[in-house]
C-alpha cells in the first residue's frame, strides 16, 4: 500500500524527534568527556580505582562516568531531582504552592521556575563542599593531590563549572522532553548508565581473571540479571483493568451508549521515581561525609554505609513513602469518577460518585502495595547479593529497573505518538509485547 504525503510527514516529525533526542543525548555525553579545570586527572583516576565499590560507584553510576572524570557534568541530574522532591513535598504542606500547582500549565511552569532556582542554589552549596572535600585529598597509595592548585579561585571556578554543567543538563532534559521522544530527566539517566556498562563488564572481567571473583558467579550473575529483567517486564506492563459500563441514552432519535470498556490501572504507576529518589536522598549522607572530615558527619556517614543495615533498612521505607506520595500526587480517584458519572459510565455493581472514587481507591492503594514491594525487592535484593561478590552497582537492581523501565516507556511513547498521528504501520512490528492483565 502506497504511503501518502501525510503520512509521509508524520513518519518524518517522528524521526525527527527520535533523531533530536539521540543528538542531545550525544551532547550529554560529550560533556562529560570535559573535565573541571584544575584537576590532576591522573590522581583522580587512581583514587576512584581504589573507591569504586563505594558511595562514589553509586553517583558516578548516575552522572554516567562524569564524577569519575570529575567533568562539567560531575554534579549529574541529581540536584534537579533532589529540587524536585523538595517542591513536591512542599506543594502538600504549603497551601500557596498547592493552590499554584491546580492553576493548570500556568500554575506548573511557575512551579518549575522555582524548582531550577532551587537546583541552581543546591548545585552551587553542593560544588562547593566537593571543591573544598577535594583539596585535602590525595590518591589512594601516594601523596599526589587530587587538585593542583588548592585556595578560593579553584572553588569559585568549581562551583561555577559544576552548577553551569547541571543547569545545561537540566536544559538538556528539558529540550528532549518538549521536543523529543520520551521523559528527557529518564533518558539522560538512562544514556549514562548504558554509556558505563560496558567498562562495568571490562571490570568485571579482570576481576574473574585476576581471582578476585570466582568464575562460578558468572552463570549466577546472569541468570540473576536475566531473571530481574524478565521480573521488571512483568510488573511495568501489568495492569488491573476495572470494567466500566456506560448507560444507555436517547440523543434525538437515535440510541447512544451501552458499551463496555474498561479503567486500566498500573501495578507500578509511579514508575522509576521511587528509587531515583530514594537513592538521591541516601547518597547525600555518604557524599558529604567523603568531603567533610568532621568526627559526628564520619559517624553518620559510617552508619549510613551503602550497603549497611541501617542504610537498606531506609533506602526501603524512602522507596515505598514515594512509591505512594507520587501515585496520590498523579492519581486522583475523584476526579476520574467524576468524569465517569459525567459520561454516563459506571463500575458495574459500584454506585457512581463518591462509592466509585473510594472503590478506585481502594484498588490503587492495594496495587501500590504491590508495586512498592517489587520495586524494593528489585532495588534491593539484587544490590545485597551482588556487594557479597563485590560486583560493580551497575549490575545493581536499580540500575537494571531504570534501564528497563525506561526502554518500555520510550517504546510506549512512540507507539502513542504513531496512534496519535493516526499512522499504525511504522510501530507494528515493534509494538510493546507481552502486556498483562488482571481483570477486577
Amino acid at each position: 500500500m502506497a504511503v501518502g504525503a501525510q503520512d509521509t510527514g508524520k513518519i518524518g516529525e517522528l524521526k525527527r524527534r527520535i533523531i533530536f533526542t539521540l543528538l542531545m543525548l550525544a551532547v550529554y555525553r560529550i560533556g562529560v568527556q570535559i573535565p573541571t579545570p584544575g584537576i590532576n586527572s591522573e590522581a583522580l583516576a587512581t583514587f576512584f580505582a581504589k573507591n569504586a565499590g563505594n558511595i562514589f560507584g553509586m553517583v558516578n553510576m548516575f552522572s554516567g562516568g562524569a564524577l569519575e572524570r570529575f567533568s562539567i557534568f560531575a554534579l549529574g541530574i541529581m540536584p534537579y531531582i533532589s529540587a524536585s522532591i523538595i517542591f513536591q513535598l512542599l506543594t502538600v504542606v504549603i497551601p500557596q504552592l498547592e493552590a499554584l500547582s491546580k492553576e493548570g500549565e500556568a500554575g506548573r511552569r511557575k512551579i518549575t521556575q522555582y524548582t531550577r532556582y532551587a537546583t541552581v542554589g543546591l548545585s552551587v552549596v553542593q560544588g562547593l563542599f566537593i571543591a573544598m572535600g577535594l583539596e585535602g585529598m590525595t590518591a589512594s597509595g601516594s601523596n599526589e593531590m587530587i587538585v593542583l592548585d588548592p585556595g578560593w579561585s579553584f572553588r569559585l571556578m568549581t562551583v561555577l563549572t559544576l552548577t553551569s554543567g547541571t543547569a545545561f543538563i537540566m536544559w538538556l532534559g528539558e529540550q528532549i522532553t518538549d521536543r523529543g521522544i520520551g521523559n528527557g530527566i529518564s533518558l539522560i539517566i538512562f544514556a549514562g548508565i548504558v554509556a558505563s556498562m560496558p567498562a562495568a563488564i571490562i571490570n568485571t572481567v579482570k576481576m574473574v581473571t585476576s581471582g578476585q571473583i570466582m568464575a562460578v558467579f558468572l552463570p549466577l550473575l546472569l541468570g540473576m540479571m536475566v531473571a530481574v529483567v524478565g521480573i521488571i517486564i512483568f510488573f511495568e506492563t501489568a495492569q488491573r483493568r476495572i470494567p466500566i459500563q456506560y448507560a444507555k441514552r436517547m440523543v434525538g432519535r437515535q440510541m447512544f451508549g451501552g458499551q463496555q470498556s474498561h479503567l486500566p490501572l498500573k501495578i507500578n504507576i509511579a514508575g522509576v521515581i521511587p528509587p531515583i529518589f530514594a537513592s538521591s536522598i541516601m547518597m547525600f549522607p555518604g557524599t558529604i561525609g567523603q568531603f567533610v572530615q568532621i568526627e559526628i558527619v564520619q559517624k553518620i556517614s559510617a552508619m549510613l554505609a551503602w550497603g549497611s543495615p541501617l542504610h537498606t533498612l531506609l533506602y526501603v521505607g524512602f522507596i515505598i513513602f514515594f512509591c505512594f506520595f507520587y501515585t496520590a500526587v498523579t492519581f486522583n480517584p475523584n476526579d476520574i469518577a467524576e468524569n465517569l458519572k459525567k459520561n454516563g459510565g459506571f463500575v458495574p455493581g459500584i454506585r457512581p460518585g463518591k462509592r466509585t472514587a473510594e472503590f478506585i481507591d481502594k484498588v490503587m492503594v492495594r496495587l501500590t502495595v504491590v508495586g512498592a514491594i517489587y520495586v524494593s525487592a528489585v532495588c534491593v535484593l539484587p544490590t545485597v547479593l551482588i556487594n557479597e561478590v563485590n560486583l560493580p552497582f551497575y549490575f545493581g537492581g536499580t540500575a537494571l529497573l531504570i534501564v528497563v523501565s525506561v526502554s518500555i516507556d520510550t517504546m510506549s511513547k512512540i507507539e502513542s505518538y504513531t496512534v496519535q498521528q493516526n499512522y499504525d504501520g511504522f510501530m507494528k512490528k515493534q509494538r510493546v509485547r507481552g502486556r498483562r492483565t488482571f481483570n477486577g
